[in-house]
């Protein structure tokens, strides 16, 4: 690559990944040799980008934090990425991010091309967001230093919290981040325990990036006898199941199907009408009994649970200890 503006752009948008690139790796990329890579990389340094490099056999070059953020060198799919993903913010499980979203996408979208403009929004226009903000809210810097470590494939310490309230340590192999809307999971290879865990992210406090690379370790065989490995999002499926029972919904609502479905996350289904002013709900989820419960009281209306049966009873229980909840004499001086 002979063109030098055009060769330290690439240069540098290697350098933005969370890595460190051998000098020989760089040369053979950019198709020039280590002398040149040398010089760019001066050059770099002097436009002000933190460029540390490291001596010995296996050292190399890597982009560090500085004073101030240098701009950035994005190709068209990860502007495009980053725009779709900052409009998504405002509903997201991210503590504090709504705003900070808005902001930085007003400052994206300033200088994108108009073609990834229509990009974005053509994306943007033809996605159904399943986002339910309810879920717990995460502090964003946790969720970038996960994110951080699993890219650059780096071990990480964390505490964790399990659902009976047992506090651990563990150390892991990040694989991926799953966002569900309403929760964010961690997908990893627990070194202690030596298999696959999926940890809750809002669980996670004090995660440390270690250091240490480990080569990505191929996820489980699938279960349906190929015997070949699982991608991410089918095992994060098997995971779930196999932690939470499904639920099989049958819930009648005394209000048409349009009031109870613009009310339902769509992730619990689509009501159907069944008689007049009324519509019946059979669907199945991988969600709580009291997420389920609290959203079904939710819609705003009558309804009548007639399935599972776990769920009957736990309706009944929540409705009894609502009651005792109002206290005697709660509503005798309401006026309508």
């Amino acid at each position: 690559m002979t063109d030098t503006p055009a060769r330290l752009l690439k240069l540098l948008s290697l350098l933005q990944t969370p890595r460190e690139w051998p000098g020989g790796e760089l040369a053979e990329r950019l198709d020039v040799s280590p002398r040149t890579i040398r010089r760019d990389i001066d050059r770099l340094r002097e436009l002000g980008y933190p460029v540390e490099a490291s001596r010995g056999s296996v050292g190399g070059y890597r982009l560090v934090a500085g004073a101030a953020m240098p701009p950035l060198v994005l190709d068209d799919e990860e502007a495009v990425a980053i725009a779709v993903g900052l409009r998504a913010g405002a509903g997201h499980a991210i503590e504090g991010v709504e705003e900070a979203a808005v902001r930085a996408l007003a400052k994206l979208e300033q200088v994108l091309p108009s073609r990834l403009r229509h990009r974005v929004s053509a994306l943007q226009n033809a996605t159904v967001a399943l986002t339910r903000g309810d879920g717990a809210t995460i502090d964003p810097e946790t969720l970038t230093t996960l994110a951080s470590a699993a890219t650059g494939r780096e071990r990480l310490r964390f505490s964790y919290r399990s659902g009976d309230g047992t506090e651990t340590k563990r150390q892991v192999e990040p694989y991926r981040l799953v966002s569900t809307g309403q929760r964010w999971y961690l997908m990893a290879y627990d070194l202690l325990r030596e298999d696959w865990r999926t940890f809750r992210v809002d669980r996670v406090t004090e995660p440390f990036a270690t250091g240490a690379r480990f080569a990505p370790r191929p996820l489980p065989a699938e279960e349906d006898g190929s015997g070949e490995p699982g991608d991410a999002a089918r095992y994060f499926g098997r995971s779930m199941a196999g932690r939470q029972p499904e639920l099989r919904l049958d819930v009648r609502f005394g209000a048409p199907a349009g009031f109870v479905a613009a009310r339902l996350p769509p992730t619990l289904g689509v009501p159907e009408p069944d008689g007049e002013d009324a519509c019946r709900l059979r669907s199945s989820s991988l969600d709580s009994l009291e997420w389920v419960a609290l959203r079904l009281a939710l819609v705003g209306c009558e309804f009548t649970v007639q399935g599972p049966p776990q769920l009957v009873a736990y309706v009944e229980r929540l409705g009894a200890r609502l009651t005792r909840a109002a206290g005697p004499g709660a509503g005798a001086g309401r006026q309508d």
